[in-house]
């Protein structure tokens, strides 16, 4: 169990890019790298492969590990809504309160999904009834530190609400092929003037889902992701380009069998006011006053083999989301209860019709494989 190490953590890389900008950061910058040493760069570019984990690229043997500064830490959960939040805020969940895919916002009085701005189940983007990203993530963008900063993003999200509520003052640049991904970073580098650039790659991630992060699809993108980036280091030498390269999270592979379906224990079912939320591998559980009990026994008695019971403001206290004063909306985005999945076990539920979608990688967990990202750095 690997819990976020908030002073060697993405939220601490995002604190030492705006340092190298010289800006004030409510978080300590990296030990491993200094905002001091990317002020003298023309150009900042931070590479966010979605879903590379540490463990994980030490297994490729990539050449890409001579150029590592060493291994950070994710956030609680480790998962793309909350990691991508930090990268777009320079904060942790504690301050931003994205606290996984699957959020029920009081203010909506609804379960969301939470990056795409839509309800769980039915109905479109909450964007049509008028409602704003901005009165949900209440937090400024990262880039509003920046006077001059680039988002180069995937067509399909370039342009969405969260995107521009977190992008606000930059430039936002699409791409639709990965070979396209490195000739927009390239020729966003060769523009005018000191820029930081924010680019995102989430086809590693969907690979991992879909097939496991350890098969060969996965492993066959990822060498293809290699000399794309080994290419760009060449076309950008001599260029002052400070490239850093992490992510969001990593991943584990579960199975059918690894997978604990709510519908099947519907005592513990019975005990909840909500649909499960958060993520399979870090389940938010909001608990009926008048079944606290039953449902504290039922976890202890049929399902301690497969996740360890957490009080959510117990986590609070610990540090998991972040240090410093909690957003005030934090306590109503993780439940009461939090469910931490062991070795790689998930947990799943269904709202009426809807299909359970069967993900062979997953993450959101505390283990290695999913808590720990690569800190690489080409200068």
């Amino acid at each position: 169990m690997v819990k976020p190490n908030y002073k060697n953590s993405i939220v601490n890389l995002m604190s030492s890019i705006g340092n190298g900008f010289n800006k004030d950061c409510l978080y300590s910058e990296l030990k491993q790298l200094r905002g001091e040493e990317l002020r003298k760069a023309k150009n900042v570019i931070l590479l966010i492969i979605d879903g590379l984990g540490y463990n994980y690229l030490l297994r490729q043997k990539s050449k890409l590990q001579d150029h590592l500064r060493g291994k950070i830490t994710s956030v609680f959960p480790s998962t793309t809504a909350a990691a991508i939040t930090t990268f777009m805020t320079g904060v942790a969940p504690q301050q931003h309160a994205y606290t996984g895919w699957f959020m029920h916002l009081k203010e909506l009085g609804v379960v969301t999904a939470i990056l795409p701005f839509i309800p769980r189940i039915g109905g479109g983007s909450f964007t049509e009834q008028e409602i704003k990203v901005e009165e949900i993530l209440e937090i400024k963008g990262f880039s509003e530190k920046i006077q001059n900063s680039y988002f180069i993003l995937g067509k399909n999200i370039v342009d969405s609400a969260y995107t521009t509520a977190c992008s606000k003052k930059g430039k936002r640049i699409a791409y639709t092929t990965l070979n396209g991904l490195f000739q927009q970073i390239k020729r966003t580098a060769n523009k005018p003037g000191r820029k930081y650039v924010h680019a995102y790659w989430p086809g590693l991630d969907s690979l991992a889902h879909e097939f496991g992060i350890k098969s060969e699809e996965v492993a066959e993108h990822f060498k293809e992701l290699e000399k794309n980036i080994f290419r760009l280091v060449k076309e950008l030498r001599g260029s002052k380009t400070a490239l850093i390269i992490t992510a969001d999270h990593g991943h584990i592979d579960t199975t059918d069998t690894r997978t604990i379906h709510l519908k099947n224990h519907p005592k513990l079912q019975e005990c909840l006011t909500l649909p499960l939320c958060g993520e399979p591998r870090a389940a938010y559980c909001y608990v009926r006053p008048a079944k606290i009990k039953q449902f504290e026994d039922y976890v202890k008695k049929k399902l301690s083999k497969y996740c360890e019971l957490h009080k959510s403001e117990g986590l609070v206290k610990q540090g998991y989301y972040g240090l410093f004063k909690p957003n005030k909306k934090l306590s109503e985005r993780i439940g009461d209860y939090v469910l931490i999945m062991k070795d790689n076990y998930t947990i799943r539920d269904r709202i009426l019709s809807q299909e359970v979608k069967k993900h062979i990688g997953n993450h959101g967990g505390v283990s290695e494989d999913e808590m720990f990202v690569p800190l690489i750095f080409f200068h």
